[in-house]
């Protein structure tokens, strides 16, 4: 039922769909509806979190439920690591060790003070963008998830992602995806400029 996805979008596949708990959904429209109304929820969520410090939230667990809190109410799958190959992210054998080696990186980025905090964004949005631990929903997942770290850790205010429709095939889709592959190669600048142009 979703043959058109927008660049850069995960597909579903027909296993992934047997997985979606709302069985009269057969639009595209319809589920980013249904996947709205559950991000508030996991936003919701995790703005109720209390004491949350680097180690509780650079960690697998909490990575893990904030998808799961983010989608679970959509996909029974939410929160599970993929097992399938896709034309992004790293092989599902490989997640659990990439992923807690990326967190553990992220913590000595913020400890030591690599990067400025918009940099320090731009990498942690990236590399789990990159990662691709998820079925689906990794790219919500990880704006979120910046968020999360700027708000909590950094003491910064949430990115502007809101103000920007990243859902559907748009030029500012288009951009977003353009910057993410650049910075696939090592090169962060168009991403930062992309973040600043947001007005971050």
């Amino acid at each position: 039922m979703f043959n058109q996805e927008p660049d850069g979008a995960t597909p579903l596949s027909p296993d992934d769909l047997l997985g979606l708990r709302y069985k009269h959904i057969d639009t595209r429209a319809q589920l980013n509806n249904l996947e709205a109304a559950n991000i508030i929820q996991g936003q919701l969520w995790a703005r109720n979190l209390k004491n949350q410090t680097l180690d509780t939230i650079l960690d697998r667990d909490f990575v893990v439920n904030l998808h799961r809190a983010l989608f679970g109410e959509v996909w029974i799958w939410a929160g599970n690591f993929r097992q399938r190959e896709l034309n992004v992210g790293v092989e599902p054998i490989k997640i659990p060790v990439v992923l807690h080696n990326f967190l553990a990186d992220a913590k000595c980025w913020i400890e030591y003070k690599h990067f400025d905090n918009l940099e320090l964004s731009a990498r942690i949005q990236h590399r789990m963008v990159q990662i691709h631990p998820f079925v689906n929903g990794n790219g919500r997942h990880a704006r979120i998830f910046t968020n999360i770290v700027r708000t909590t850790l950094l003491g910064e205010k949430p990115m502007k992602w809101a103000n920007v429709k990243l859902d559907g095939m748009t030029k500012e889709r288009a951009l977003y995806i353009s910057v993410l592959r650049k910075a696939d190669g090592g090169d962060f600048s168009a991403f930062i400029t992309y973040l600043k142009d947001l007005g971050n």
